[in-house]
């Protein structure tokens, strides 16, 4: 039977939304210098240190350094990353002797910064012999007692009998080394974790290969060479080490500045932010979640489940994360930042885009009827780490925020001037919103019913009144 189609005008979406991207027409920039490796972790795919764990949320050490060179005449003392990921804001700031503080929520991502931070501040020769060692003797082989993996629901199945069997040899084999040096091992084994496993990371979920003894879908994806456990090991190990090397290299030829301080803290930001001192931070550099469904305790449910993380806590983080994905319920903390709410209430084309939302969940036009309270959730909950962060900048500091524009049934959500002009209400005023010269497409679910539409990147900068 052919589906039923309901009339709908979203000639005044349409209008709202051209009517202010006028209202920014001399802050939208094209910025021929930056693209879409500079802004994604495609940049860091070759950077020493960078390139260990594959953290596909996030975006280069190039565009750090791009920013602060460009946008600052001194180097900033104090710089914050409320949405930290795997640390590239944090990192870099400390490699050109700036302090900065990061809020991380994911268990993985911390994991990242507090293993990258460590080798930052210097691992003894000590350290430094044994993961040599463990590269060339390979000491899981050679025992055959085992540490049982930890499985999640969604992770059961992910490696070969195998691969299972060589991990569990490899985490027993980490117990007899000391803490600093067991947690390196870890973090060797979670950066080839997908590497070795079935599943391939794919935005909304871990998609399957054919192979897996749990392969439910009709289809027959196919991800390519699965690499085995050893292999992957000893190529990661040596990876690290060369890059180990090679600062140390640089470090004997050249006089660099002293490194800048690091501080983590682990939590949602919509908490940690409202704990930090007024006025304490020059600039902010972050990336949040898009507004795009994808679900990071999913995509990382691999390492999340080497990390002992359980069911329970899985369903903790998705909710405690910023909405951006269709099982995360409304947030009674919000209640706290009435002048955010108010900022979002009074937006109208997010008021008109809720509404089109709402009307078309009623339709049944929405593949998910979680959508409009999805987004919802993130412009209300983006009010509040806006108006937040304008608390926490000294006056005339900077925001430098990376974000992508989204669509939902054929509703274009420009998500960069909406932020933009709840920014203006919350303390800030708009210096650009640098435009990426290469587009986004939109799925191909949309372009199938909708038609195929460029959808603007961008990096805002925002400065405090």
């Amino acid at each position: 039977m052919e589906r039923q189609r309901f009339p709908r005008d979203d000639r005044r979406i349409r209008e709202l939304d051209a009517d202010l991207e006028r209202q920014f027409a001399d802050r939208l920039v094209l910025c021929p210098t930056l693209d879409r490796k500079t802004v994604s972790f495609q940049g860091n795919k070759q950077q020493p240190k960078y390139r260990w764990f594959k953290y596909k949320e996030g975006f280069s050490s190039v565009l750090v350094r791009f920013l602060i060179s460009e946008y600052f005449d001194a180097l900033p003392k104090r710089i914050l990353d409320p949405f930290a990921g795997s640390g590239t804001t944090l990192l870099t700031a400390c490699e050109l002797g700036i302090d900065a503080d990061g809020i991380e929520l994911l268990p993985i991502a911390r994991e990242i910064i507090e293993v990258r931070s460590r080798v930052e501040s210097g691992l003894t020769s000590e350290e430094i012999d044994r993961l040599q060692f463990w590269q060339t003797v390979k000491p899981w082989q050679s025992i055959s007692l085992r540490q049982p993996l930890h499985y999640l629901k969604t992770t059961d199945g992910a490696y070969s009998p195998e691969t299972e069997a060589a991990i569990e040899r490899y985490l027993f084999a980490m117990t007899s080394e000391r803490d600093r040096v067991a947690k390196l091992l870890r973090f060797v084994l979670l950066c080839i974790l997908e590497s070795v496993s079935f599943t391939r990371k794919d935005g909304q979920y871990l998609r399957w290969d054919y192979r897996a003894q749990r392969q439910r879908r009709t289809g027959k994806f196919n991800k390519g060479k699965i690499l085995d456990l050893d292999g992957a090991i000893v190529s990661k190990l040596a990876q690290i080490l060369e890059d180990i090397e090679l600062e140390l290299f640089n470090a004997s030829r050249i006089s660099s500045v002293p490194n800048g301080k690091i501080t983590l803290f682990p939590g949602s930001c919509l908490d940690i932010l409202p704990t930090l001192a007024d006025k304490s931070y020059d600039a902010i550099i972050t990336s949040p979640p898009y507004c795009n469904r994808y679900d990071y305790t999913r995509t990382y449910a691999l390492e999340l489940a080497l990390l002992g993380v359980t069911e329970t806590e899985m369903r903790q983080l998705r909710q405690a994360m910023l909405s951006c994905t269709v099982e995360n319920k409304e947030k009674t903390l919000l209640q706290n930042w009435k002048s955010a709410i108010a900022a979002a209430d009074s937006q109208v084309l997010l008021q008109a885009i809720l509404e089109d939302l709402e009307a078309q969940k009623q339709a049944k036009r929405l593949n998910n009827s979680g959508i409009p309270r999805m987004v919802k959730g993130y412009f209300y909950e983006m009010a509040a780490v806006i108006f937040e962060s304008a608390r926490v900048l000294q006056p005339g500091g900077l925001m430098f925020v990376v974000n992508d524009n989204v669509r939902y049934a054929g509703v274009d959500i420009s998500v960069d001037t909406i932020l933009s002009d709840l920014a203006r209400h919350l303390g800030f005023a708009i210096v650009s919103i640098l435009v990426l010269p290469a587009s986004k497409g939109n799925s191909s679910q949309q372009m199938g019913q909708h038609g195929r539409k460029p959808l603007r990147k961008c990096v805002y900068i925002w400065r405090k009144r």
